[in-house]
């Protein structure tokens, strides 16, 4: 697994640059981004990397398209596998609804569905594992989907050169003053995931991959909804150990509250640790964050003592299904 985390920029520069079709897109006012966990953490992305444009964007993590969906509406299947029930459900769905299909995976049913129905499919690998494929599976998406995207080519490419600066900090042959390692050992017990609106793409992928990888139990909290219900679990003294994410250009409003939060945590004195992503575009801020968490939660798993690779309980769930 840290061999393919150790390779991320490159995977990101080969997928992106890579020669593929663009796809044709015109008339679009509405995307639905639909997949499951590591899939769907990749919606989150692209719903984060839209979010002041004009387009309507819903991530879909479960069975139902949104009733809005209509002719101006593309709907992006990803399944890293290519057989996650509900997005293969989904899809089913939307292919019977007047609206623009893509779906992407590595195969599977997915692929033989597309094939079936003469629906636009792009094949990327997978790595090692769903959550090892991000990079590549988000980077050939930026590349199809370019039409989409309010980033240029450059914005881009700076995303993954930030990548290669990062991987020179937190790679897995740095063991000497790496953040990734530090933030590791400082978890324990529950982590309590804060994050600001413009994050939460990264704090829903710390949380999935903390579970996924080290095996604990995590929970997410936005910074200012806490505010109004879920601070008042502090008055009790818990196991929980509260992270920040916080952005380099928050919103002053967000500022001023994880000023107050940090107060009312010294007052009571609840340790929390930080952590802050790094400048630049959207894209840059979010991928960078996701690869350090991501690291984290590797480490997290090593210090422990467990394969972060092997997923059983999730397997089990799916061969129920």
């Amino acid at each position: 697994m840290c061999k393919i985390y150790d390779m991320w920029p490159e995977i990101a520069r080969e997928y992106y640059e890579k020669k593929q079709s663009k796809m044709n897109i015109k008339n679009v006012d509405h995307i639905v981004f639909v997949g499951m966990g590591g899939s769907g953490a990749i919606g989150d992305v692209f719903a984060a990397i839209l979010s002041k444009t004009k387009i309507h964007v819903s991530v879909v993590k479960g069975y139902h398209l949104p009733s809005s969906v209509n002719s101006n509406t593309l709907v992006v299947t990803t399944s890293v596998s290519g057989n996650t029930v509900e997005t293969l459900t989904v899809l089913d769905y939307a292919r019977k609804t007047k609206n623009k299909i893509i779906a992407f995976s590595s195969g599977g049913k997915m692929e033989r569905y597309c094939i079936k129905y003469d629906l636009e499919h792009r094949m990327v690998p997978f790595i090692h594992s769903q959550r090892a494929s991000f990079a590549a599976f988000l980077y050939s998406m930026l590349n199809i989907l370019d039409a989409i995207i309010p980033l240029t080519k450059s914005d881009i490419l700076e995303s993954i050169h930030q990548l290669e600066v990062m991987r020179n900090v937190i790679r897995s042959s740095n063991l000497n003053k790496n953040p990734a390692i530090d933030l590791a050992n400082w978890i324990t017990g529950i982590p309590v995931i804060y994050y600001p609106w413009g994050l939460h793409a990264a704090a829903i992928r710390f949380k999935n991959s903390l579970q996924e990888n080290a095996k604990i139990h995590v929970i997410v909290e936005d910074v200012v909804e806490s505010s109004h219900n879920g601070i008042v679990a502090w008055e009790k003294h818990s196991k929980a150990k509260p992270i920040l994410l916080q952005g380099t250009d928050d919103y002053v409003k967000t500022k001023e509250r994880w000023k107050i939060l940090k107060k009312y945590f010294n007052l009571n004195e609840i340790e929390y640790k930080e952590a802050n992503s790094i400048s630049g575009n959207i894209l840059s801020k979010i991928i960078c964050f996701i690869y350090f968490l991501d690291y984290v939660s590797i480490y997290r798993a090593f210090l422990s003592k467990i394969d972060p690779s092997p997923v059983n309980s999730i397997e089990f769930i799916k061969k129920q299904l």
